[in-house]
């Protein structure tokens, strides 16, 4: 069959009426993504975690383009098409992953251990320019941090020397591993139990 057909059915596809899915049948398919892993079966990404929705993940297995490793237990189907949704699905070609992440809010949190970098407190954080920006100082890895509200009223528009304020580690421009080591002491809330191998393989195991 051609794959345009395939593809046309995949996008068309409804939910099984009777399916309660591992989400249970008052939960939205959006929340059934799956997990995009590499061809060397990491994730392409992990901050943000490489998730597809389950329409692009179906075009993808049509495509040829993945494998799919594992499913949830919900099921689409159309005339003539009945499939389960991919929950892991693993590219056939490998991506060179990038080696530095996006310069964003969350990921530079999670660099600062989603801590103030002044006084340590986990509360109220936004971001602070260590050399402020009316001094000449850049919007870049290297000089901006977390920091907690109090504390970046207190510093205002000052170098930490300026304010008497030592940093509690100096900015630097994270890798991409860098961030994946942080984000294992914080790992997301929920995950669909068919991720787990697949992003905490060398945690050690629950006796």
């Amino acid at each position: 069959m051609l794959h345009r057909a395939l593809i046309e059915r995949a996008a068309e596809a409804r939910p099984h009426s009777g399916d309660s899915g591992f989400l249970g049948a008052d939960r939205h398919l959006s929340n059934c993504p799956a997990l995009v892993l590499n061809a060397d079966y990491t994730p392409l990404s992990y901050y943000p975690l490489s998730l597809w929705p389950w329409q692009t993940a179906i075009k993808a297995v049509f495509l040829e383009r993945v494998d799919i490793v594992a499913t949830y237990d919900r099921e689409v189907h159309s005339a003539s098409l009945d499939m389960k949704i991919p929950s892991v699905i693993a590219l056939r070609q490998y991506v060179r992953p990038s080696e530095f992440p996006a310069f964003t809010r969350f990921n530079l949190f999670l660099r600062d251990k989603f801590q103030c970098q002044y006084c340590g407190c986990p509360d109220h954080l936004t971001f602070d320019h260590v050399v402020p920006r009316r001094l000449g100082g850049r919007t870049t890895w290297e000089n901006v941090v977390a920091a907690c509200a109090p504390c970046n009223m207190r510093k205002g528009g000052r170098t930490p020397a300026q304010a008497a304020m030592r940093l509690i580690t100096e900015p630097i421009r994270p890798t991409s591993w860098h961030l994946q080591e942080r984000g294992r002491l914080f790992p997301p809330g929920h995950l669909h139990e068919s991720w787990r191998d697949w992003l905490y393989w060398d945690v050690e195991l629950e006796g």
